[in-house]
């Protein structure tokens, strides 16, 4: 979960000297594996389950490996995995290949996971209509993104809202993208100007490809410089000692961008920052975050 795949293999080659792996184990080899982008050594891993071991893999292990394989670009590969699966696939397995469809741009792959298994799978999920929604967005295909807010809409469905916590003085403090409720905003948007400038001059250029509106660039560098980690990074900032670690947790996957950014935030500060994503922790520090930008 915190990226150090090298070291959860080498714990399991220490573990297969005095104990035998089973199922489980393998679930949590592979997870290494996909966290790590170790592409081959997954497969490895997968064939010794079922070669050396004579476990047959479960619907959690394909799952992982069609997630290594499509974060890895293989999206044909994970593809074709899915229809040998002796399974009927899972709503993860489609998931993981829609992920991963959002990762690469593959609009046609995206469809295919949405359009044609996950909304029967899964039909009051309201985050699987939105990614394939975000991947049309990507492809400027304008007509796509307001067909399945109309579908949204009709079945009573809404988007999950972003949200970030930190806690300070014992006490948890919650922002929303472009929160001004708490009662420090000023101070949190005053922080993050001075970081904006600092940034800048570092040689941060904002990324707004996750900013799946039809607005112009003004707009999308606004919004995108509010998300919601980075007014609770900016008061972590104002409110604990210098040098101190931050730790913030977030409801959704931390965006490109985001993660461009904190990369630098770290590096200006001296700090480090510790987010706790929907999928796993990201260290940064240094202007360097332990998942090598690979999540």
């Amino acid at each position: 979960m915190h990226g150090h795949a090298s070291e959860a293999l080498y714990l399991f080659e220490q573990m297969i000297q005095v104990a035998r792996p089973d199922h489980i184990t393998f679930v949590g080899v592979l997870s290494a594996c996909n966290h790590g982008g170790l592409l081959e050594e997954g497969r490895n891993f997968f064939e010794s389950m079922k070669k050396d071991y004579r476990i047959e893999p479960t619907v959690q292990h394909y799952t992982c490996m069609i997630d290594l394989l499509g974060h890895c670009g293989r999206l044909d590969e994970a593809y074709n995995l899915i229809m040998k699966m002796r399974m009927l696939p899972d709503s993860g397995v489609w998931g993981a290949l829609l992920n991963s469809s959002k990762i690469h741009g593959n609009m046609e792959m995206g469809e295919l996971a949405v359009l044609e298994w996950l909304i029967e799978l899964e039909p009051d999920d309201s985050g699987n209509y939105v990614i394939l929604s975000n991947l049309y967005a990507q492809a400027g295909k304008w007509e796509g993104v307001a067909k399945l807010r109309k579908l949204m809409t009709d079945r009573g469905l809404k988007k999950s809202i972003a949200c970030s916590w930190i806690e300070v003085k014992n006490k948890v403090h919650a922002f929303l993208s472009g929160d001004t409720s708490h009662p420090m905003a000023d101070e949190i948007y005053e922080e993050l100007e001075k970081l904006g400038a600092l940034m800048a001059e570092a040689g941060y250029v904002p990324n707004t490809a996750p900013v799946f509106h039809d607005v112009d660039d003004d707009e999308k560098r606004r919004m995108i410089c509010c998300h919601s980690e980075r007014l609770a990074i900016a008061f972590g900032l104002i409110s604990t000692p210098p040098g101190s670690k931050l730790l913030i947790t977030k409801n959704l996957r931390v965006c490109e961008d985001c993660h461009v950014a904190i990369k630098f935030i770290s590096k200006i500060t001296q700090r480090e920052i510790i987010i706790r994503d929907v999928n796993r922790y990201h260290h940064f520090k240094d202007g360097i975050c332990s998942c090598s930008d690979y999540w």
